[in-house]
């Protein structure tokens, strides 16, 4: 996949997951979180059976077991458990501002654990875009408080943070459709036992909260994940996870559509969140033949 189709496939997984925090928000409304986290991942494990039984591809579920569980459980069925509980306790907004600084978590991460040094571009972009981010939300007047939504948010932010890096570190060799349907049947048995223990018990949700939970599971999670795990796998966990800041932008559309317009000054910042994830991917311009070679 060459770099320009790579950003692309990061620009629509992180549009499927910035229109999951509205959505969210509605599925919490009717469910309790750990439920609603089970449920999401019941629905997009199944998808994702059904679809490897077409395509007549196996799923090899106890191969690298102990790899594909421990990321699955721990960041993916992990991360789901604090993102529901955060979004009942916090507005969809102040979710997708703090998911915002994952890029520079996730940099900071990669350069520890993987080696991986972020770019002059780079460097400059995060805090453009980090701006950007702040026009997004601070323009329709939000607030950044610590509050126990945030808190959980915060700490959710590390384990995606986490589990960019171990994706690009630790997956597994193979058929990518697999090691992704195995990590979600991980996650999703996980987040079962994690209800039942809980004992929330399972109940059926209204039209609205079920039909949310549905584009949750087949749009924000099965594309999505299938779409960004490649990402990374061509262009590095630092640089995929810049996109991440685009997340409060989908997330401000998807709140236009509900029936909240944004204002100016959240275009604005949308704008600059934008033209600095193409400032950092942007390719670099060759040197001509003729130019001087400093030595």
């Amino acid at each position: 996949m060459p770099p320009i189709g790579a950003s692309l496939v990061l620009a629509l997984s992180v549009a499927l997951w910035g229109i999951n925090f509205p959505l969210a928000r509605e599925v919490v409304t009717d469910l309790p979180p750990l439920e609603a986290a089970a449920g999401r991942f019941g629905i997009a494990a199944l998808a994702m059976l059904a679809a490897m039984t077409v395509l007549r591809q196996p799923v090899p579920l106890l191969r690298h077991a102990l790899t594909l569980g421990t990321i699955g459980v721990v960041g993916i069925a992990g991360f789901n458990i604090l993102f529901f509980f955060a979004m009942q306790r916090t507005s969809p907004v102040n979710g997708a501002l703090i998911m915002a600084t994952n890029p520079l978590v996730t940099v900071l991460m990669a350069g520890l654990l993987l080696g991986e040094r972020p770019t002059l571009r780079q460097l400059v972009a995060l805090p453009l875009a980090m701006a950007g981010v702040a026009l997004v939300v601070l323009g329709g007047g939000a607030r950044m408080t610590i509050a126990s939504g945030d808190a959980l948010m915060l700490v959710g932010d590390l384990i995606w943070a986490g589990y960019n890096v171990a994706v690009r570190r630790w997956m597994p060799p193979g058929n990518a459709l697999a090691n992704t349907t195995v990590l979600m049947v991980w996650s999703a048995a996980a987040l079962g036992i994690a209800a039942l223990i809980a004992g929330e018990g399972f109940a059926l949700p209204g039209p609205a909260a079920g039909g949310s939970l549905l584009a949750i599971a087949l749009g924000g999670t099965v594309l999505a994940y299938l779409l960004y795990n490649a990402g990374i796998a061509r262009l590095g966990a630092g640089r995929a996870a810049l996109f991440m800041n685009l997340v409060p932008v989908w997330a401000m559309i998807a709140s236009a559509v509900l029936g909240s317009n944004p204002t100016q000054v959240q275009a604005l910042g949308g704008a600059v969140v934008i033209g600095s994830v193409c400032l950092a991917m942007m390719p670099a311009f060759p040197v001509p033949a003729w130019a001087p070679v400093r030595r």
